[in-house]
C-alpha cells in the first residue's frame, strides 16, 4: 500500500511538471517555475518550497533545517557591479545584521559551471551557534544567483563537501 502511495505521488509529480527528482541517492531539480538546473549529492536533501508569482525563491532542508537549510534567488546585478561588490552589499544590507553575525572569512573565488564568489559567516538562531555559507553566481552581466546554506555550525561545516558541489553543479537551461 505505501509503494503504491509513493508511486502515485510520484506519477502526479511528474504530470504536473513540478520538480523533478530522481529515486537515486543523486538527485537534480528543475522544475518550469526556475530557469536553472542542480543537483544534490545525497537523497537526505529535500525541497520544501518551490519559487510562484510572489515568492521566487527556491527552498530545501538537508534531513533537518539546523542540520542544513539552502535557499536559491535569482538577484539583479546594477550596471557595472562587480559580483564581489554585490556579495559585500548583500552582506552589509541582509545579513550583518543576524544576531550574533560574525564574519569569518574573506571572500573566496569559486569556479562551477557558473563562477563567482563565496563569503562565510557565523550568527546565533535561538540561543544555537549556526554558520552560513553564501555562493555569489554571476549568469550574465546583470544576473547573480545567490546560493545561501545555513545551519548548525558543526552540522554546516560537516557537509561543506556537499555545498561546494552543489554550487558547482548549478547550471542554466
Amino acid at each position: 500500500m505505501r509503494l503504491a502511495f509513493k508511486m502515485a505521488a510520484f506519477l502526479f509529480v511528474f504530470a504536473s511538471g513540478a520538480s523533478v527528482l530522481s529515486l537515486n541517492a543523486q538527485q537534480t531539480y528543475t522544475s518550469g517555475k526556475v530557469d536553472y538546473t542542480v543537483e544534490f549529492p545525497s537523497a537526505m536533501w529535500r525541497l520544501v518550497g518551490e519559487p510562484d508569482d510572489t515568492h521566487q525563491l527556491a527552498e530545501w532542508i538537508y534531513g533537518d533545517r539546523l542540520d542544513g537549510y539552502l535557499r536559491i534567488r535569482k538577484e539583479t546585478l546594477e550596471p557595472d557591479q562587480t559580483i564581489p561588490d554585490f556579495a559585500h552589499h548583500d552582506q552589509d544590507t541582509r545579513i550583518r545584521f543576524l544576531p550574533g553575525y560574525v564574519d569569518v572569512g574573506k571572500e573566496e573565488k569559486f569556479a562551477g559551471r557558473l563562477s563567482g564568489v563565496v563569503l562565510s559567516y557565523e550568527f546565533t538562531q535561538t540561543g544555537k551557534p549556526m554558520s552560513g555559507r553564501t555562493y555569489y553566481l554571476q549568469a550574465d552581466s546583470r544576473t547573480v544567483y545567490a546560493l545561501r546554506f545555513t545551519g548548525l555550525r558543526d552540522k554546516l561545516s560537516r557537509i561543506r563537501n556537499q555545498t561546494d558541489q552543489i554550487a558547482r553543479s548549478f547550471k542554466l537551461k
